[in-house]
């Protein structure tokens, strides 16, 4: 009687299984450690109590370095809707303004969803280096790779985006992104400490809004929004969810470091200068600074190829010293980073891994739980 192919094939494999099971393995090579200069981020902790300790220490050295302790007392939002639309019948998109000085007032537009069950997470969405600030956010112009706003509302977010304090509505006389008007206004304060503070205001926006769950608050952006991003996550922790998305290089391997402190148009940190033009660095760099948001998810997606390489290169080692952090405080898994070679982009893929992280980390389990096909028969 002739065998049933399974069969045969269960015969013919048992053999080779054998031989396999019986084969010795070889020795493998010893794995070399990974040592780099981003290795002092962990120097001396062993703990997570000893990391808890460093923290302290580098959230301080950070307000520092923004000039957080020359910020404004924060006015009340006096939050004003000044035009209120409803896109494709899906979201309502109001373009609102609210107090960040007692004689200044930011502008944003705020996406709703229509169809909510319940309080939805919410996203601060941050725009990058662009004259007409959110209105690129928002899909009213320009790039649509670009537009979070109108993405993120259709994922059912409510999203706040910020205008840029130099930009759009509040352009200085000077021209966009010009700085001297702030600096001549508050000249012990800095830049990033300014646009900070005031994204951290939007949050105020979002948590005073029925309709957004408090708990579930996220920031992402793109070049200068996307290192704002991170910025603000270690600066304000409502900030559950981040992802930066090609934001701009550290302090330490950079060539192009002066350009944190340079004495003309967007000046970020104006008070380090003078130690950058005499090779010295600020006392906390970039790995410090994101290492401030463990435990809370961090995304990080880059281009290999987006300016300066072996920076870039340096970008990989950095990012790997700092999940030993997020490895001490027992969350890897809220730590990820992609890196391409699509240079300066928000291209299709990295927008849908940077959605995804949201969804993972901002939404319920069943938002993003998988299923198995069942047997119509079976249901």
């Amino acid at each position: 009687m002739m065998k049933s192919v399974p069969m045969l094939l269960a015969i013919l494999l048992v053999p080779a299984f054998a031989v396999a099971q019986n084969r010795v393995q070889p020795e493998l090579m010893e794995v070399p450690e990974i040592r780099s200069s981003w290795d002092d981020l962990t120097e001396g902790i062993a703990t997570k109590e000893d990391w808890i300790a460093r923290r302290e220490v580098l959230k301080q050295r950070y307000l520092d370095l923004l000039g957080d302790q020359h910020k404004p007392e924060k006015p009340p939002l006096d939050l004003i809707v000044h035009e209120d639309v409803v896109v494709d019948g899906l979201y309502r998109r109001q373009w609102i303004s609210y107090a960040v000085e007692a004689d200044e007032r930011a502008h944003a537009y705020l996406g709703t969803p229509l169809e909510l069950d319940g309080k939805a997470p919410a996203i601060v969405a941050l725009h990058g280096t662009y004259q007409h600030g959110s209105k690129r956010a928002a899909g009213l112009i320009d790039n649509p790779d670009k537009a979070y706003l109108d993405h993120l509302c259709r994922r059912g977010y409510v999203v706040i985006a910020p205008e840029h304090f130099v930009s759009g509505e509040r352009t200085p006389a000077a021209g966009p992104y010009d700085t001297a008007a702030f600096y001549e206004k508050h000249p012990q304060w800095t830049a990033v400490g300014k646009f900070t503070y005031e994204h951290s205001i939007a949050i105020d926006v979002l948590q005073s809004l029925p309709q957004v769950d408090a708990q579930r608050i996220g920031a992402l952006g793109h070049s200068l929004g996307g290192h704002g991003t991170f910025f603000l996550a270690a600066y304000d922790d409502r900030i559950q969810a981040s992802a930066c998305n090609c934001g701009a290089s550290f302090f330490r391997h950079n060539p192009n470091v002066e350009g944190w402190g340079r004495n003309r148009w967007y000046i970020y940190f104006k008070p380090i200068r003078e130690g950058l033009l005499k090779g010295e660095l600020p006392p906390i760099d970039f790995h410090e600074i994101i290492a401030l948001i463990a435990p809370r998810a961090f995304l990080d997606v880059s281009g290999l190829n987006d300016g300066h390489t072996p920076t870039q290169k340096q970008r990989l080692l950095m990012l790997m010293k700092i999940m030993d952090v997020y490895e001490l405080n027992g969350v890897p898994e809220n730590l990820g980073f992609y890196v391409h070679g699509r240079k300066h982009s928000v291209a299709h893929e990295s927008r849908q891994l940077i959605y995804g992280w949201m969804d993972a980390h901002l939404k319920p389990v069943e938002a993003t739980q998988t299923h198995l096909v069942v047997p119509a028969a079976e249901e």
